[in-house]
This record gives structure tokens, C-alpha cells and sequence, in this order.
């Protein structure tokens, strides 16, 4: 038996640690649990406040409802004025209007993106473009950027605040700070940052994360959770006095945190933990759609392990079928309206079926 995400939430509220590090599937529960947390932290009744990513000044943090604030006008009359627009709220006015941070997140969006590739923004902060300057006077075309680039860009402005706030927090003398509108600050709650990043952006992300949060001399206590292996793994190596942990959500509903030492290839190895989630399913007959994900997921990893150039080569025989099978399950472009439906009985024993071959057929150690 488990328990509940406020739980595990105030646990880690009364943890001592510098950093806890926190890996979790997609779908587990990771956003939810950043919302518990700063709910205990600043329960006060904020309207505002699920879309800011800054609660009260005592929580500072970054979600999937970060990256909501922003959207974009495609101008699908003309073709010509493409902007990315962001929604009315207090967090982007901080950022930009009270704290000038324009210019920072320029330099951190083409640090990771292009040097040419340049975001410009409107007088109030209330949209953004995005065009390659060329080094001269000529104007160029308003582009869309890639949803990668996009999540640069929305972490660039994350990071811009919070390389800011260490830097003002790390001065000891409250009096001595250039504003005292962060004084309260507690936490920072990043949740997830590298959804859409190819590898590489991944990496650098990390590296540079660790880097300003082990600049950090105040009182500052960070909680960062993460669905990717390699992103825990970089943080894990670089940063010390941290916590780490695995969430994992039970069958009943709740929730469980269990502590874990090393990367994640010492301390949950992800690929036995896909297997006995899909196991353990299989045996209580609770098979569902994001299971056909993890599958696929222990498919792919084994795949790129032997060497095999596509996973769908593992399959048994009536190979395309069983693919197409799968990809139904786990396609990330389906249409809401054409979304597969529940697995049926028959479904449900093709999960256990392409299990078993796996195992059977690629060398996955059973016990006697």
C-alpha cells in the first residue's frame, strides 16, 4: 500500500538535502506531485497561480504549465507574421518587465539553439518572433521554430530568473541584495524540462543546471524530477548532497517514493524496472494503453543493446502486424477522436505474448 502525492510531497518538504532527485515514467505523476508541493508550500488561494511558476515568492518552478503560457499564431491568411504569444500572467511579467531578463534569455536560447537564430520581443512582452539574422540591415522572415527549439526557449526564460535568484540570494546580507522580492524564496520545483530536446541539448541542459544550482551558497533547496535516464544521470554525477529517489505508482492508485543510490544504471536499472512493470500488470490482469508504451520502450532499449538497427526486428514472426499493433497503442500523433481504445482480452495476452518472446529469445536472465 502506497500514499497519496501530499505525502510524499511534504516528505519531501521536510528533507534536508540540497537537491532531491526524483525519476519517474511518463504518466506516473510527476506534474501533479509539483503541484502538491506547491500547494504545502504556498497553499494561499492564487488564481493566478497555477499558470505563474512563482507561488507567493516561496516556490519557484517549472512544469508542463510553464510551457502552456505559451502559444502561437501561425497567421495561416498570410503565412508572414508568425509569433509565438504568450498568455497574460505574473510569471513572464517578473521575468521581463520587473526583472529586464529579455536580453539573458536571448543569450540562453541561441547558447543552445543558433547563434543567428533570434528571438524578438514586443514592447509589452506579449508575443515573440523568431528569424535567422543574416549580419546585415536586410529584414528576414518571421519563421516557426521547431518544438525542441521552443522548449529551449521556454527554459531560457526559466533559467535566465533562476540563475538570477542565486545569484542575488547567494549575497548573505538580506539588506545588502539588489531586490528584497526574493527573500522568501524556498524551493524551486523543476519538473521535467526536456521534453521535445534531442540528446545533446539534453546534455548541455543538465551539465549547465548543475552548474548554477552547485553555485548556489544560500538556504535554496531544488526538487527536480525527470521521465528521461540520461538527464538523471547527468544531474546524479554532477551534484552532490542530493537525494535521489524513483516514483512509482501503485495499482490501487497510490503512490510510492523509494530512495535509490547511484545512476540509474546502478540503482533502478531501467530496463528491469520496464520489465517488472510489465510483469507484475500482466499478472493482475491490469494491463493498460501506457503499458503497450513501456513495451515498446524495453523493445527499443534491447534493440539498440545488441546492436539491431530497428526494434521491430525483435518481433516474432508476423512482424508487422504485432508493430502495427503497438504503434497503435503508442503513437504520439493520434487525434483524440481516433485515440485507440482500451486494450481488449486479446490485447491484453499480445502484451504478455511479445513479453515472453523477449525475454525468451535476447538473453534476459530467469531465474531457475
Amino acid at each position: 500500500m502506497g500514499v497519496s502525492l501530499t505525502d510524499i510531497a511534504q516528505d519531501l518538504k521536510d528533507n534536508d538535502k540540497k537537491v532531491q532527485l526524483i525519476y519517474a515514467f511518463n504518466g506516473v505523476g510527476k506534474t501533479r506531485l509539483s503541484k502538491a508541493f506547491r500547494l504545502l508550500v504556498a497553499p494561499k488561494n492564487d488564481t493566478d497561480i497555477e499558470q505563474t511558476g512563482l507561488a507567493s515568492k516561496k516556490i519557484l518552478y517549472y512544469n508542463a504549465f510553464t510551457e502552456d503560457l505559451f502559444y502561437w499564431d501561425n497567421d495561416l491568411q498570410n503565412d508572414v507574421d508568425i509569433k509565438l504569444k504568450i498568455h497574460s500572467n505574473s510569471f513572464t511579467g517578473w521575468v521581463f518587465g520587473e526583472q529586464g531578463q529579455d536580453q539573458n534569455v536571448i543569450d540562453y536560447f541561441q547558447h543552445y539553439t543558433n547563434k543567428a537564430l533570434t528571438p524578438r520581443f514586443n514592447s509589452n512582452f506579449t508575443e515573440v518572433t523568431f528569424s535567422y539574422e543574416q549580419g546585415n540591415d536586410a529584414p528576414t522572415q518571421n519563421v516557426k521554430i521547431s518544438k525542441g527549439e521552443e522548449s529551449c526557449f521556454v527554459w531560457s526564460v526559466f533559467y535566465s530568473l533562476l540563475k538570477q535568484v542565486i545569484e542575488v540570494l547567494n549575497v548573505a546580507e538580506p539588506t545588502e541584495r539588489e531586490t528584497d522580492q526574493l527573500n522568501q524564496l524556498e524551493y524551486v520545483f523543476i519538473d521535467d524540462p526536456v521534453t521535445s530536446l534531442d540528446d545533446n541539448h539534453l546534455i548541455q541542459l543538465a551539465v549547465d543546471l548543475a552548474q548554477l544550482i552547485k553555485l548556489s551558497e544560500s538556504e535554496l533547496k531544488f526538487i527536480i524530477t525527470t521521465h528521461n535516464p540520461i538527464f538523471y544521470n547527468v544531474l546524479h554525477n554532477e551534484i552532490n548532497k542530493k537525494a535521489c529517489y524513483m516514483l512509482d505508482r501503485q495499482e490501487d492508485g497510490t503512490f510510492e517514493l523509494q530512495e535509490k543510490n547511484g545512476d540509474s544504471n546502478k540503482s533502478f536499472s531501467y530496463h528491469l524496472h520496464l520489465k517488472n512493470t510489465l510483469e507484475e500488470a500482466i499478472e493482475n490482469n491490469q494491463v493498460q494503453k501506457y503499458h503497450f508504451t513501456l513495451l515498446r520502450n524495453l523493445y527499443e532499449k534491447t534493440a539498440s543493446f545488441l546492436g539491431f538497427p530497428k526494434w521491430s526486428e525483435l518481433l516474432p514472426d508476423n512482424k508487422e502486424s504485432y508493430y502495427n499493433r503497438i504503434i497503435q497503442f503508442t503513437s504520439h500523433s493520434t487525434l483524440a477522436s481516433e485515440s485507440a481504445a482500451e486494450p481488449s482480452p486479446q490485447e491484453k495476452q499480445t502484451v504478455k505474448l511479445l513479453l515472453d518472446h523477449l525475454i525468451s529469445n535476447y538473453s534476459f536472465w530467469k531465474e531457475a
